[in-house]
């Protein structure tokens, strides 16, 4: 989110394109616009290593907030713009973070989390204000009399994203930061420029919701590198193969779900489109199924690169097309951190077999506030950290097989079903209830509730309305179970523990591999 020297080079290049509106932002705008935040923050107290929060949906101002921290030395928390009220308070309350950024849209949720997060003290608004002056300011209104020159003391700062637990608290995953300047990014984004064969003043078309963890490396790597982002306002496949063509697209990153969703397009529309300036394509955030993969190859060429890591930086695998053909289902070889298989026990696999993946930590970072989770997360001697994937290796090449917990990965965003069920837990009408994955031909899995009813409430499609419009009120639009079935008991062990896998197999019976 730094651009340097090209912000002076190229003041009139466009930094950013809103995709819908068709609204640039140029890279003085930009420079602008993220000095102008900085100074603001400064002046709001912020210090280096101290903590802000983005909630809003992609629009054009998204990136130079973010561009405000990573040059003032902040921690900036992207928070998932599809969050409730309590989902987000959690959050804001547990990154400490003491402003929050967000827009019209979003201020109805805003204001009612920051009643329960006190800690943030002042909130600026995109297009709008609140209703109390001392607290509420719209964003550019705010701005205004800020000066578009750097802050004194420029530093580096980075984005401390969520990643849900498998409690379905979500973990501030975050980073140490060196004293260095902004120019100089993290190793791990260094690296990763590397193996998306970023270039100066390429174009990267960026389709998905800018909270997530791939767009915001990507878009931010874009502008370190002079290049212009096109930020689609949310996925349409036709419009994004309208969008290559248009703007001579030659960077993308993509989810499976989408590859999918273009594939269905018919032919002749598919066909309809030049997508002949693309130069590198890259997917990952859920594995994806062979049959898409080969079908995108064949499409668009061997420019697709598909690499498997965690938001935590962990290590990092990859292949690019000709390495996938030759290995069809892998996500490619290790490049980033010493991989291990190991048992239950923690002792090491032979090749082949598959158990949960070790990593000997590549880039170092832990649970924000939550020590917990950053011991449960590491190995005894603290050389090896996961985050609960199992899968082997053949032939020097990685296959992921299961997840260790029943993480839901549904279009690319990861789901953990703990929160659901004790939501459904407490409603009048449900004994017991089990939440987890079933199979879905365009996410790969979508949301199942199981529930046990209470002795004499019908098991019918009132009953099924009630419980869904419940959790609607109550949790993100994600994380809401797409059907429910019922069963007259569930599955609990003499320990009280459920056993989910009795009930989620019969799903996946027909399907030989959540993978393939």
């Amino acid at each position: 989110m730094y651009p340097g020297k090209f912000a002076s080079q190229h003041p009139q290049r466009p930094a950013v394109i809103m995709a819908g509106s068709g609204q640039v932002v140029t890279y003085a705008e930009f420079e602008a616009q993220a000095n102008q935040l900085a100074h603001w923050l400064r002046q709001q107290g912020l210090a280096p290593r101290d903590h802000f929060a983005i909630f809003m949906e992609n629009n054009a101002e998204y990136l130079p907030c973010c561009a405000a921290g990573e040059r003032s030395g902040l921690y900036y928390t992207c928070v998932n713009s599809y969050l409730q009220a309590d989902e987000l308070a959690y959050i804001l309350d547990n990154s400490e973070s003491r402003v929050l950024i967000t827009s019209v849209e979003k201020l109805p949720v805003a204001q009612a989390a920051m009643a329960q997060a006190p800690g943030v003290t002042r909130c600026l608004v995109v297009g709008g204000d609140g209703p109390d002056a001392a607290l509420f300011a719209e964003l550019h209104t705010a701005l205004a009399s800020q000066p578009t020159t750097p802050i004194e003391n420029e530093c580096l700062g980075t984005s401390m994203l969520y990643s849900s637990g498998t409690t379905g608290r979500p973990k501030g995953i975050l980073r140490p930061l060196p004293d260095a300047l902004p120019s100089e990014p993290l190793p791990l984004y260094e690296f990763l420029l590397g193996i998306w064969k970023y270039r100066e003043d390429m174009v990267y078309l960026s389709p998905a919701p800018l909270y997530h963890s791939a767009p915001q490396a990507a878009t931010g790597l874009t502008l370190r590198m002079g290049g212009t982002v096109i930020v689609m306002e949310r996925f349409d496949p036709e419009r994004y193969l309208e969008l290559v063509g248009e703007h001579h697209v030659t960077h993308s990153q993509l989810v499976p779900t989408m590859f999918s969703r273009m594939l269905k397009l018919p032919e002749a529309q598919r066909r309809a489109y030049d997508l002949s300036s693309f130069e590198t394509v890259v997917h990952a955030a859920a594995p994806c199924p062979v049959q898409v993969k080969q079908q995108m190859i064949d499409w668009w060429g061997p420019i697709i690169i598909e690499y498997y890591g965690a938001t935590e930086g962990l290590g990092f695998a990859m292949c690019d097309s000709q390495e996938w053909l030759a290995h069809p289902g892998t996500v490619g070889r290790v490049v980033l951190g010493t991989l291990h298989v190991l048992d239950e026990a923690g002792q090491e696999l032979p090749e082949g077999e598959p158990g949960e993946l070790w990593f000997e930590t590549a880039t170092e970072f832990s649970y924000f506030n939550n020590p917990e989770k950053t011991r449960e997360s590491t190995s005894a001697d603290g050389s090896m950290s996961t985050v609960g994937d199992v899968g082997y290796v053949k032939d020097g090449y990685l296959f992921l097989t299961d997840r260790s917990t029943f993480m839901i990965i549904s279009g690319g965003v990861n789901i953990y079903p703990q929160e659901t069920e004790d939501l459904l837990i407490t409603h009048p009408m449900v004994m017991d209830a089990a939440v987890f994955g079933v199979p879905n031909e365009d996410l790969g899995e979508e949301v199942k509730a199981v529930v046990q009813l209470m002795d004499g409430v019908p098991q019918n499609d009132a009953t099924v309305e009630a419980l869904l419009a419940f959790c609607r009120e109550h949790l993100a639009r994600h994380k809401c179970p797409r059907s429910i079935d019922f069963e007259a008991e569930l599955p609990r062990l003499p320990t009280g523990k459920l056993y989910k896998r009795l009930l989620k197999d019969r799903y996946w019976a027909d399907h030989a591999s959540r993978i393939l």
